[in-house]
C-alpha cells in the first residue's frame, strides 16, 4: 500500500514540503509506504486541448518534455493521492496546477476512484479557493476524498514556519491517519469493490 504526496511548490524543502512531511510520517507510522515527490523548477507547458492524449490513447501527456510524464509514472504504483500547493493569488501554484491538468486529463484512469487528498499551503489567506480548486479535479474522478478535523490548510511564510502552526500540524496527522484508515480498508481481501460508473451522458446547454 503506497501512497504518492507531490509538492507542487518551487521551494523543495518549503512549508508545503514541511507540511506534506506531517502527513508522510504520519502515513509510515501507519504502515503504508510514502513517496514524496517535487515537481522541480523547470519550466512546465500548460495544456494545449491537442487531445493526443485521448486521440492516440497514450495514458499520457503527448508533450514529454518537462514533468507531467513524470508524475504520470509515479501514479501507477500509487494506491493513494497527496497533492499540496502553496497559495498564490488565491490560487494554487500556476507551475503545479498546469502540469496536474495535464495529467488529470491524459492520466485519468491512474486517478479514478483512487483515495486522494490536497494540502493548501499559505501566509495569511486565500487558502480555501486554493484547496477548492486542488479538490476539483478529484471529485470529476470518482476519487474518496479524504479529509481531517479542518480544511487540509497551514500557514506559514518562511521556511519551515508552518510547523508552529499547531492545529494545522495537527490536521495534518488527522489528514494521514484517516488516509491510512481508508487505504488500509480498501485493501482488504473482503473489501466491497466500489460502485460500478454509469455511462456517461454529456449535456451540453448550449445545442
Amino acid at each position: 500500500m503506497k501512497v504518492l504526496l507531490i509538492n507542487g511548490s518551487p521551494h523543495a524543502n518549503g512549508n508545503t514540503a514541511r507540511a506534506l512531511k506531517e502527513v508522510a510520517d504520519t502515513l509510515a507510522a501507519e504502515g503504508l509506504e510514502t513517496e514524496t515527490f517535487w515537481i522541480g523548477l523547470k519550466p512546465v507547458r500548460g495544456c494545449v486541448a491537442c487531445g493526443q492524449c485521448r486521440g492516440k490513447d497514450l495514458g499520457r501527456c503527448a508533450f514529454d518534455d518537462d514533468v507531467a510524464n513524470r508524475i504520470v509514472e509515479k501514479l501507477q504504483t500509487a494506491d493513494a493521492i497527496v497533492i499540496g500547493s502553496p497559495t498564490y493569488y488565491g490560487q494554487p501554484a500556476g507551475a503545479f496546477l498546469a502540469a496536474w491538468q495535464r495529467v488529470c486529463f491524459s492520466a485519468s484512469t491512474l486517478i479514478h476512484g483512487k483515495p486522494a487528498a490536497s494540502v493548501a499551503v499559505c501566509r495569511r489567506g486565500g487558502s480555501t479557493a486554493a484547496f477548492q480548486c486542488l479538490n476539483m479535479p478529484f471529485e470529476m474522478l470518482n476519487s474518496v476524498l479524504i479529509g481531517s478535523q479542518y480544511w487540509n490548510v497551514v500557514f506559514g511564510l518562511s521556511e519551515g514556519e508552518c510547523a508552529q502552526d499547531g492545529e494545522g500540524m495537527q490536521t495534518m496527522r488527522t489528514l494521514g491517519r484517516n488516509m491510512a484508515w481508508v487505504v488500509k480498508n480498501l485493501n482488504r481481501p473482503d473489501a466491497l469493490p466500489r460502485p460500478a460508473d454509469e455511462p456517461w451522458q454529456p449535456t451540453n446547454f448550449i445545442r
